[in-house]
């Protein structure tokens, strides 16, 4: 389908990356469907312009998830298990959240699908880089396989290393590059762009800081 969505829901709706995307797809005329579980986390949803829907990532069945999507035309997937050292959580939310998310989706009629992995996730673990890290990196790899095995019209973006530095606008984009950074507002415009862009569709792309505009990025990427 090549039809730009107009109600897009976004699990993980409080993480800082979600935050900043919200405004983005609200000017761009989109509906945004936040889903977050804490009363404040909806509170402040609220306040930013999109429709806060409560939604337990770890104790939400599928339909659960059908049900808070809605009539969503798509869903982007930015939740995580945190930088903490709990190993269950990277299981729970990185991985079964993503697998709940593709089934909601599907059941809810939900076609675009975009979720935010990690750069590098397919390479080998260092042996001395710890379970923590380990379990992180399969929970997206295994996330990752999963949604490019579905029937959605997907779009996987892996950030490099995230910072909170202003927006440069301009990234590199491509199946593989170099490790480096990217500031979080441009990881949130690159999603904002390939929900904008059809042929970003069926298409992984790692993302870094780099020297082109994040439109033409995209559009380029999208023809390789």
């Amino acid at each position: 389908m090549s039809t730009q969505p107009e109600r897009i829901a976004i699990v993980g709706g409080h993480g800082k990356i979600a935050r900043l995307l919200i405004p983005m797809l609200i000017d761009q005329g989109h509906e945004v469907v936040a889903l977050a579980r804490r009363d404040e986390q909806l509170e402040h949803l609220a306040t930013l312009g999109a429709i806060p829907r409560r939604l337990d990532i770890e104790k939400a069945s599928e339909d659960d998830f059908a049900a808070a999507f809605g009539r969503s035309d798509a869903v982007v997937f930015a939740a995580g298990g945190g930088a903490d050292g709990d190993i269950e959580r990277k299981r729970t939310v990185d991985l079964e959240g993503s697998l709940k998310s593709i089934a909601g989706a599907r059941t809810s009629g939900a076609y675009r699908f975009v979720q935010i992995s990690a750069i590098g996730v397919d390479q080998p673990v260092p042996d001395d880089a710890g379970e923590v890290w380990a379990a992180y990196v399969a929970a997206k790899r295994d996330a990752d396989a999963a949604l490019r095995a579905s029937d959605l019209a997907w779009t996987i973006v892996r950030p490099g290393g995230l910072t909170d530095d202003d927006p440069m606008g301009r990234v590199q984009l491509a199946t593989e590059v170099e490790r480096g950074t990217v500031p979080r507002a441009d990881v949130a415009a690159v999603i904002a762009a390939t929900l904008r862009i059809p042929q970003s569709a069926g298409h992984q792309w790692e993302v870094v800081s780099g020297n082109s505009p994040i439109d033409e990025a995209i559009r380029e990427a999208s023809t390789q």
